[in-house]
């Protein structure tokens, strides 16, 4: 849903000028610097790029779930150490406390998530517990006043540079699944918690990745998510259903960005005396190319309308999901083919894309864990 239809197109062109103008020209110092310059940050402060969807009275933009996606589809079409910048709190980082936290809670946190003056970052998977996420072992045991939270987190975006962190734990040792999840909010300098150096990773240079460890950390029971133990499952599982769908949109930005620089290249670059566009091999990939972001595109967008509507999308946003990243991978391969050697040269930049994207394959649930979801509800929904 398009609150205004007469201003969002605007938006969107201010923030696409944005991208081009500001953003994509400082992709390799980003890369070669392995983190997103202060001066960058705060201009994507500035014009709001941290509150795209904390609620307006929280000094977010307060956007529907189709203006998300049309941003994040915008935003996305440079380094992805950009979009992950702030991504955390325009997304995970800022969900759970938009979806249910406590008004007190939303009032002493969202607007310095939409401002950008902190960072937030979700810390919910574990060294043993990825896909299944239900079997999370980080504790938090009741302690008058307070909670002691005890664990380790990894693979969390943000984590070295992260202010918040909303944190699941289990408040019930004798349950197991998700009966017995609560969420928490941690500060930054709270005794007890601790973040590992950032990991040396295939790509995504400049956005930083860590664990997360607590040791004894004692956190206020009003920081309990809220305010209600046993819920934070329920909790997580709202906030990663609309962030698939904000990450799908997120696939699609990179896909349009590869395609757009390899056809600047197959234009120019010359073979047996031909630009290498006039070649139907290489027609037949940007064909492949373009068909599928188009079918991206249009399967996210409706999706997002479905949610806007009120609708159940629980199995819509694992499809979004599920063809959104691999349609980016197939992108990417296509692209560096099209790119021939100078694909594998790093001052080409297509290289970058194609290790940053390998990602949105395994984050937010990987591929096959959607493929599972799909068929479940598929079956059910045929009572089979």
């Amino acid at each position: 849903m398009i609150r205004d239809s007469d201003t969002y197109p605007a938006f969107l062109a201010q923030l696409r000028r944005f991208v081009q103008q500001r953003l994509v020209p400082r992709e390799a110092e980003v890369a070669s610097c392995d983190e997103v310059p202060a001066d960058l940050v705060q201009e994507m402060a500035d014009i709001g790029l941290f509150g795209f969807s904390i609620p307006e009275a929280y000094g977010g933009a307060g956007m529907t779930t189709e203006e998300l996606v049309l941003a994040a589809i915008e935003l996305s079409q440079c380094s992805v150490a950009f979009r992950a910048r702030v991504g955390t709190n325009t997304g995970i980082g800022s969900e759970a406390l938009v979806a249910d936290g406590t008004p007190e809670q939303k009032q002493r946190y969202l607007p310095r998530l939409a401002s950008g003056e902190i960072t937030g970052s979700f810390a919910l998977t574990e060294p043993e517990a990825g896909s299944d996420a239900t079997a999370l072992t980080t504790s938090a045991r009741r302690d008058g006043d307070d909670y002691v939270i005890n664990g380790t987190k990894c693979f969390i975006t943000n984590a070295p540079i992260a202010g918040l962190f909303t944190v699941m734990a289990r408040t019930d040792p004798d349950t197991t699944g998700a009966s017995g999840i609560s969420a928490f909010l941690v500060e930054r300098g709270t005794p007890g918690l601790s973040t590992g150096p950032a990991y040396r990773k295939m790509g995504q240079e400049g956005s930083p990745v860590s664990e997360v460890h607590f040791d004894d950390c004692r956190v206020p029971a009003a920081n309990l998510i809220g305010g209600v133990e046993g819920q934070g499952f329920r909790t997580a599982m709202k906030v990663l259903n609309k962030q698939r769908i904000h990450l799908s949109a997120l696939c699609i930005g990179p896909a349009i960005r590869m395609l757009d620089d390899a056809i600047r290249f197959v234009s120019t670059r010359k073979q047996f005396g031909e630009p290498l566009s006039s070649f139907q091999l290489v027609q037949a990939m940007i064909a492949d190319c373009q068909t599928e972001i188009h079918a991206a595109r249009a399967l996210v967008l409706e999706t997002a309308r479905q949610r806007d509507r009120g609708e159940d999308v629980t199995m819509q946003a694992s499809i979004c999901k599920y063809f959104a990243s691999e349609m980016c991978g197939r992108v990417a391969d296509r692209c560096v083919q099209m790119f021939g050697g100078y694909g594998y040269i790093a001052d080409y930049g297509i290289e970058r894309f194609y290790r940053d994207v390998r990602l949105f394959r395994l984050y937010e649930g990987t591929s096959q864990i959607h493929q599972l979801n799909i068929a479940k509800r598929t079956l059910a929904q045929a009572g089979a």
